[in-house]
């Protein structure tokens, strides 16, 4: 605007003449452009100005929104991920509270039991034998055994297994989901014989582990290669088998009863054939080559019910037992220690008058004088029990330690060892 208003001043400083005037003239329209070009541009400016800002008003909206909206996609992640923690799906910490069922009891004598102590991660643990392929795995400090592919796993025992026994392990899954295949079963098998091919007598509860349709399964029996029962389950336990749980399972001649936490998922009167003496685990249906569907075992232990250790300890007034464990080189006890220390303090319970000593006794390993303490340790660890979970008066139970001065067989084989490392019980 500046340069035409110049132009314009020039013009009129110059006309006089003709020639000059229609000089000027010319430059008078030249000028007139001008200005219009530059009113234009302004015009344009401005306009263009507007529309960027209408445009950034339009397009901040869109963008406000758009983050508003994945706020909320962010919050929703954070509520699913909150659900997550909350209910324990997805998680790999196997850490919980085994919950029995009331009427499963333990047996009191040790057939076999592994916590798989003494196996090196990624070995196949020295207690089992299989056709497939296992190792031990490390989950949050404890050793697991996980079982792969389409395989059977048979703890090695020479003992035959009575006509009543109990069997207990901790379960652990992990990786399952929506597309864990309905054919994925862990399977309770009881055989004739010790070997990988299925026999003509056997049974089995077959437990599945699909997570998409409700649990598919089974129980079986198979006498003389025919087939004598086959049902289903019926019971939908799909959360209760994903992650951290406890498999119990007792048999009492032909009955098999099989309880999956404090859950009874099967009870058959007459499920077990006659010659059916071995106890075997099986998976098959996991997505191995994928290593999406895993399952693991630990604290296995197979007992069986001995003598009546009540009326033993009142009639002969000495109980020696093997029943009752601990941690290696600890006076920390083991649960399956629980049912005989039951039945001694229902003994006192129901005889006021009866006073006991309990005598700690160990194998040969280790010095003279810490297997003397660790033996008294293990004694009154005993005592606790039963004055802190059944209310016994302290003053009824003396306790001492023999350490290895006492044995009842050689220390040098493991059964001997095993049956050097004993609770007795004196009646006073």
């Amino acid at each position: 605007m500046k340069i035409a208003q110049i132009i314009l001043v020039f013009c009129l400083l110059l006309c006089g003449t003709g020639a000059k005037a229609q000089l000027f003239k010319k430059l008078g329209e030249v000028a007139e452009k001008a200005a219009e070009r530059t009113v234009e541009r302004r015009v344009e400016k401005e306009t263009s100005k507007k529309t960027d800002q209408a445009l950034d008003s339009v397009f901040s909206k869109k963008k406000k929104k758009k983050k508003k909206k994945k706020k909320r996609k962010k919050k929703n992640k954070n509520k699913d991920k909150d659900d997550t923690e909350s209910t324990g799906e997805g998680s790999t910490d196997p850490t919980y509270t085994v919950k029995r069922s009331s009427d499963f009891t333990p047996g009191n004598i040790t057939i076999f039991e592994d916590q798989f102590t003494k196996d090196n991660p990624g070995d196949f643990p020295a207690q089992w034998d299989t056709n497939g392929s296992g190792d031990i795995a490390m989950i949050n400090d404890q050793k697991w055994m996980r079982l792969s592919g389409k395989s059977k796993y048979i703890p090695l025992t020479d003992e035959t297994l009575p006509e009543n026994y109990t069997i207990e392990f901790d379960l652990f899954t992990n990786g399952l989901d929506g597309k864990t295949s309905s054919e994925a079963f862990l399977t309770l098998l009881i055989e004739d014989n010790k070997g990988f091919t299925r026999s003509k007598d056997w049974c089995m509860a077959e437990i599945s582990v699909c997570q998409f349709i409700g649990n598919r399964g089974v129980v079986e029996k198979v006498v003389k290669g025919k087939r004598q029962i086959r049902n289903e389950i019926g019971k939908d336990y799909r959360k209760a088998i994903k992650g951290a749980s406890h498999i119990a399972i007792a048999v009492n001649k032909t009955r098999m009863r099989v309880w999956l936490n404090e859950n009874k998922l099967v009870d058959v009167p007459r499920l077990v054939p006659e010659n059916a003496d071995v106890f075997k685990l099986a998976v098959r249906g996991l997505r191995d080559p994928d290593g999406v569907d895993e399952i693991y075992i630990s604290n296995f232990s197979m007992t069986k019910t001995g003598e009546d250790n009540r009326s033993k300890l009142l009639t002969e007034g000495r109980l020696t037992t093997n029943s009752i464990l601990f941690e290696s080189a600890s006076a920390t006890l083991k649960d399956s220690s629980f049912t005989t220390i039951r039945e001694i303090a229902s003994v006192l319970e129901e005889n006021p008058k009866v006073n006991i000593k309990i005598i700690g006794h160990t194998d040969a390993d280790g010095p003279d004088d810490s297997n003397r303490t660790l033996s008294r340790k293990r004694a009154d660890a005993v005592k606790k029990m039963m004055t802190s979970a059944y209310g016994i008066d302290p003053s009824r139970i003396s306790t001492d330690g023999m350490g290895e001065s006492q044995p009842v067989a050689s220390n040098t084989t493991k059964e001997g060892k095993a049956l050097n490392r004993r609770v007795e019980f004196i009646k006073l």
